[in-house]
């Protein structure tokens, strides 16, 4: 089935954050981009390295792809494994894909080891995220239903109880609605809509692709 495994929800950045913390004088300043190649990843941790270009380390990772098919990260000088590792563990852990994230690392004077650096790290990554707002990417159809003036309430309330909005309406001689479902429900949806309307509306069906159906605040505990 299309809507299984690989054709899953998945979140997106809609618009990019800053979060900060400081650990024993150490301050660590994540930024976070919505990114659709690797040569926007590419530019934008070389954008933090000019913004911040007397600090110390600018450990980034970055995931590309629906199925999250494209994973980078780097440590920059630091301990190998305390700190792109765990920003990207950061990242997969919070169900987001095409966006990259950079923490750069102002030395404080303390040493933190490589516990302290790794949560560090992963702090400073979930503070990014924290900041960012995400969206939610569905594998689904779009739907062109169109029904006489008895179905209106009826499709209207189906849709309703299903929470998926009617992104347009005509009204002529009849009347049609433009909506998108998600695919795991466009078989039930459209049973209810033939019982519904005694098989009167009839219902144009999109080729499948993957659209947003929501946008949230990220949480930084989430994941």
């Amino acid at each position: 089935m299309l809507y299984m495994d690989q054709y899953a929800p998945y979140k997106i950045i809609e618009y990019g954050g800053e979060g900060e913390i400081v650990e024993k004088k150490s301050r660590f300043i994540a930024g976070v981009q919505a990114i659709s190649t690797e040569e926007e990843a590419n530019a934008y941790i070389e954008a933090r390295r000019k913004r911040y270009w007397d600090a110390r380390h600018h450990c980034y990772a970055y995931i590309l792809g629906e199925q999250g098919q494209t994973m980078r990260f780097s440590d920059d000088g630091e301990p190998s494994g305390t700190a792109g590792r765990p920003i990207l563990e950061v990242l997969t852990g919070s169900g987001i894909r095409n966006l990259v994230l950079v923490v750069t690392r102002y030395f404080g004077g303390t040493l933190l080891g490589t516990g302290g650096l790794v949560r560090a790290y992963t702090q400073a990554a979930q503070a990014g995220l924290a900041a960012c707002q995400t969206a939610t990417m569905r594998y689904g159809y779009e739907l062109t239903i169109e029904t006489d003036y008895n179905g209106i309430g009826k499709l209207q309330y189906l849709l309703g109880q299903r929470g998926i909005p009617i992104e347009e309406s005509t009204y002529t001689e009849q009347v049609t609605f433009v909506c998108k479902v998600p695919a795991e429900e466009k078989e039930g949806l459209l049973k209810e809509i033939t019982e519904a309307t005694a098989g009167t509306a009839r219902v144009r069906i999109s080729d499948p692709f993957y659209y947003k159906s929501s946008s949230t605040r990220e949480d930084a505990g989430s994941g």
